[in-house]
């Protein structure tokens, strides 16, 4: 099972459209997960057009209309891994610990909300995924996304794409 990942996209705000590559790779994937931080609908309406499934979450960005058809957390089981997407885990120091805390039925977390591309696992085996943003680098060199295979209930890779900048 093919996966994408991608958070704080923040359309049309921060850029007119996602990059070509992150349309390609959504293209591609059986899943797409977004984290949170749309800004607009019509970005959620054009994701679950080419998404084959589409799980995502509302973000702080992210107003009344959005929330209205966005869950704060999302969970799904994907070949047998557990999954949830939520956008905040709160500051750096302590987020394996407290996340681990949070979501104990859960083996893949993916987040977003620092725009920081970030791969760490908990004690207990909890593996945090954020995929960075395709369209607000911050302070990163690159803008990034994630994509990942699933098989057997198993995460068994997982890439970071950098984006050529603007």
């Amino acid at each position: 099972m093919r996966l994408v990942l991608t958070a704080d996209t923040h359309l049309p705000k921060r850029a007119r459209d996602l990059p070509g590559p992150l349309w390609s790779a959504i293209d591609a994937a059986d899943v797409v997960l977004h984290a949170g931080d749309w800004v607009d609908e019509t970005l959620l309406d054009a994701m679950a057009a080419r998404s084959r499934r589409l799980i995502g979450v509302y973000g702080n960005n992210d107003g009344p209309a959005l929330r209205a058809r966005l869950p704060e957390v999302a969970r799904a089981d994907l070949d047998g891994l557990r999954v949830a997407v939520v956008h905040e885990t709160g500051p750096r120091t302590g987020r394996e610990q407290r996340c681990a805390a949070r979501f104990p039925d859960v083996d893949l977390l993916v987040f977003g909300h620092s725009h920081i591309p970030w791969d760490t696992e908990a004690p207990g085996g909890l593996r945090l995924l954020n995929p960075g943003s395709p369209t607000d680098r911050r302070r990163e060199p690159n803008a990034t996304y994630l994509t990942a295979e699933v098989r057997a209930g198993a995460l068994t890779t997982v890439e970071l794409h950098r984006l050529p900048r603007r």
